[in-house]
C-alpha cells in the first residue's frame, strides 16, 4: 500500500535569495549543523551508493554543489531525465542494489515519470530524488513547480515530501529500506529547495523500524505442508516461476527444488534466467509469445505452483479460458496483494521465496522417495509430444538477414554469458526466445510497462555495475531513437556497450498486429526517414556497422565483440516481413496459438 505525506506549507518566509553560501567540510563532526544538501550527500554515501544518474536544474543546485565537493560516489550526467531513471533501473536490476537518480523540479520530474513507472511495474528498487520549489511557494504555480507527490503516487511503492530539514536523514534511511525490502519498488523523495540550504545536526540512523511497514518473510508452515501434499499427489505438476525469483535472489533454491521433484519448469518473460534455460526440465517461456509446449503444459497441468509470478494477462491470456480447466493452484509470493488477484489460489503462501523454497525442499527431502514419479513420466511423455511442434522455426537458409539468426549467433559467440538487455517490440521477444539465459539478472527488459527506449540507458547502468562484463542491448530502429542521445553519455563516462539493432524499417510489433488484426492497414508503422545509424554512431564518437547479408552476421558480431573498449552500433538490415511466432491474440486462450508456418504465406 502506498502512503504519502500531505503537502503543507512550512512557515519559512524567505525565498532562496536569503540562502547562505555554504562552505562544506566532509570532515564535519556529526554533532555540527550542516545544510540539507550535505545531509543528503553524506547519507547517500553511508548507504553505499556508488553511482547517481541525474540532470541538474535550479531546484537541486545546492545538492549538485555538495556532490561536486565529495568523492564517495560518482555522478553520471545523462542527456535526458528519463535516461537517468532507466540507467539507475538497469543498474539495480543487474546488481540487485538500489539504483539512485536525481532530477530537478517541474519538467525534470515529469521527464522522470516514465522511468519511475517502468521500475514500479517490474518491482525494481530505486530511490529517485526530486527537487521542488521552496516550501512556501508550493501550491502557488511557481516557475517549474509540479505536484510531485500527486503525480507519482500511483507509480511508486512510497513517496515522501520533506517538510523539515531535521527529517531529511531519517527519510533517506526509510526510502532505502522501503525500496529494497519486501516486494521491491521505487521510492521518491521530494526535496523543496529551502530544505537543501537550511541546517540541522547530521545523525544518520544505522537501522530503521516502521510500525506500518513489516513485510512477511517466513511462509506459514501449515500452508507449506498443504502445498507439498498437493505437489506430491499431482499427476501433471507444473512449476511456473516469474520475476520474483530473480528479485529474491532465489534462483539456486528454485533449481534445487525443481531438480529434486523432476517437474517441468517454465519462466515468464521477467523470470528468464531464474531457472537455467539449457536445463532439460525447462520447457521455455510461456505466454503470448511463449513456446507451444510451455503453454500447453500450463493449460493442462493438474497442479500449478506459481513462484514469484502473478498470472499476468500476457501469461495466461483470457482468464476464463485458463480457468475452464480444473486444477489446483499454489501461489507463493512476498506480496499478498497479487495472490488470487487474477486466478484463485487454493494454497496461498506469503513469504520470501528463498526461505519458502528452502523449507519446502527440506521437508520433501525428509519424506523419502517421491511416489508420483510414474505419473510424472507419463506427463513428460505428453510434453515431449508437444515439443515435436517446432514452434520457433524460421528460414535459416534466407539470404535476407533473419532477426532470430542474429540473436542465435550472439548467444553462440558470447557463450550465453553476456548481459542482454532489450528495448520493447519484436526484437525483445526474439531475444527472449533465442538467447538461453542460464543465470539470473542477465536478462534486463521492461516487462510490465513495456517501455520503448529503455535498452540503451539500461546497458549504461549495467556496464557501470559490471565494467568487465560484456553488455549487449538488442533493439529496433524505432526504440533506439527514443533515447539515442544517451550515446553521448556512453562516451563521456566510458561505458562501452554493444548495440544490436534489428532494423526492419517498421515499428515491427505494431506492424505484426496490423497485419493480423487490422487487414494489413499499416497505419503509421512504417519508418521511411530513418537516419544513417552508422554515421549517427560515429558522430557520437563510437563505431558504426551496417550489416545487410546473412553471410556477414557472424563476422560483424565477432569484430564488434573484440572491440572491448568501444561502443559499437550494429545496424542489421533484417527481413521486414518477419513475425514473432507463436502468438496468442488478444482475448484468446493460451492454447489458441498462431504458429509460424501456416501464417507466413
Amino acid at each position: 500500500m502506498n502512503t504519502v505525506n500531505e503537502v503543507v506549507n512550512t512557515p519559512f518566509k524567505s525565498n532562496e535569495q536569503l540562502a547562505p553560501n555554504p562552505a562544506s567540510n566532509s570532515e564535519v563532526p556529526s554533532s555540527a549543523q550542516i545544510i540539507g544538501a550535505e545531509i543528503l550527500v553524506r547519507a547517500l554515501a553511508e548507504e553505499g551508493v556508488e553511482y547517481v544518474w541525474g540532470y541538474p536544474g535550479g531546484s537541486v543546485l545546492y545538492i549538485y554543489d555538495e556532490i561536486h565537493k565529495q568523492e564517495k560516489f560518482e555522478h553520471i550526467l545523462v542527456r535526458h531525465e528519463q535516461g537517468a531513471v532507466h540507467a539507475a533501473d538497469g543498474f539495480a536490476r543487474a546488481s540487485g542494489k538500489v539504483g539512485v537518480a536525481l532530477v530537478t523540479s517541474g519538467p525534470g520530474v515529469t521527464n522522470a515519470v516514465t522511468g519511475i513507472a517502468t521500475a514500479y511495474m517490474d518491482s525494481v528498487p530505486l530511490v529517485v530524488i526530486t527537487g521542488n520549489v521552496p516550501s512556501h511557494m508550493i501550491g502557488e504555480d511557481a516557475f517549474q513547480e509540479c505536484d510531485t507527490v500527486g503525480i507519482t503516487r500511483p507509480i511508486v511503492k512510497h513517496n515522501f515530501l520533506v517538510k523539515d530539514v531535521k527529517d531529511l536523514a531519517v527519510t533517506i534511511k526509510k526510502a532505502f529500506h522501503i525500496a529494497q525490502t519486501g516486494r521491491p519498488g521505487p521510492v521518491v523523495i521530494d526535496i523543496p529547495k529551502d530544505i537543501s540550504f537550511h541546517k540541522a545536526v547530521y545523525e544518520y540512523p544505522k537501522e530503521i523500524e516502521m510500525r506500518s511497514y513489516n513485510p512477511v518473510l517466513r511462509g506459514h508452515s501449515g500452508q507449506i505442508r498443504k502445498a507439498i501434499q498437493l505437489l506430491l499427489d499431482a499427476k501433471r505438476p507444473y512449476i511456473y516461476s516469474g520475476g520474483g525469483v530473480i528479485l529474491a535472489n532465489a534462483a539456486p533454491q528454485l533449481k534445487e527444488f525443481a531438480e529434486l521433484l523432476g517437474y517441468p519448469v517454465t519462466n515468464t518473460l521477467m523470470g528468464l534466467g531464474g531457472f537455467p534455460g539449457s536445463n532439460p526440465q525447462f520447457v521455455g517461456m510461456l505466454g503470448m509469445h511463449g513456446t507451444y509446449e510451455a503453454n500447453m503444459a500450463m493449460q493442462n497441468a493438474d497442479v500449478v505452483i506459481a513462484i514469484g509470478a502473478r498470472f499476468d494477462d500476457r501469461v495466461i491470456g483470457n482468464p476464463q479460458h485458463y480457468m475452464s480447466v480444473p486444477r489446483k493452484v499454489i501461489h507463493v509470493d512476498i506480496d499478498p496483494s497479487v495472490i488470487s488477484k487474477r486466478v484463485h489460489a487454493d494454497v496461498p503462501i506469503v513469504g520470501n521465496l528463498k526461505d519458502v523454497l528452502t523449507e519446502m525442499t527440506a521437508q520433501i527431502r525428509s519424506m523419502g522417495p517421491i511416489k508420483n514419479q510414474s505419473d510424472v513420466q507419463i506427463w513428460w511423455q505428453q510434453i515431449k509430444e508437444w515439443q515435436k511442434t517446432d514452434c520457433l522455426k524460421y528460414d535459416r537458409q534466407s539470404e535476407i538477414v533473419k532477426p532470430q539468426y542474429v540473436v542465435e549467433k550472439l548467444y553462440e559467440l558470447t557463450g550465453g554469458d553476456a548481459f542482454i538487455c532489450s528495448d520493447v517490440g519484436q526484437h525483445q521477444m526474439w531475444a527472449a526466445q533465442f538467447y538461453k539465459f542460464n543465470k539470473p539478472r542477465r536478462w534486463i527488459n521492461s516487462g510490465g510497462l513495456g517501455t520503448m527506449g529503455v535498452g540503451l540507458p539500461y546497458a549504461m547502468g549495467i556496464k557501470k555495475a559490471f565494467p568487465n562484463e560484456e553488455v549487449c542491448t538488442i533493439t529496433g530502429e524505432g526504440s533506439i531513437q527514443m533515447c539515442s542521445q544517451e550515446l553521448s553519455t556512453c562516451l563521456q563516462y566510458d561505458t562501452p556497450i554493444k548495440i544490436i539493432s534489428l532494423n526492419n524499417r517498421y515499428l515491427g510489433m505494431v506492424r505484426q498486429w496490423q497485419e493480423l488484426s487490422y487487414s494489413k492497414r499499416y497505419s503509421h508503422s512504417y519508418m521511411d526517414s530513418l537516419p544513417d545509424f552508422v554515421k549517427l554512431a560515429e558522430a557520437y564518437g563510437h563505431v558504426g556497422m551496417r550489416i545487410e547479408k546473412t553471410a556477414d552476421v557472424e563476422g560483424a558480431l565477432r569484430e564488434a565483440l573484440k572491440l572491448k573498449k568501444r561502443t559499437v552500433f550494429m545496424d542489421f538490415q533484417t527481413d521486414p516481413t518477419e513475425n514473432v511466432w507463436p502468438m496468442v491474440e488478444a482475448g484468446k486462450g493460451i492454447t489458441e496459438m498462431l504458429l509460424g508456418g501456416e501464417n507466413d504465406e
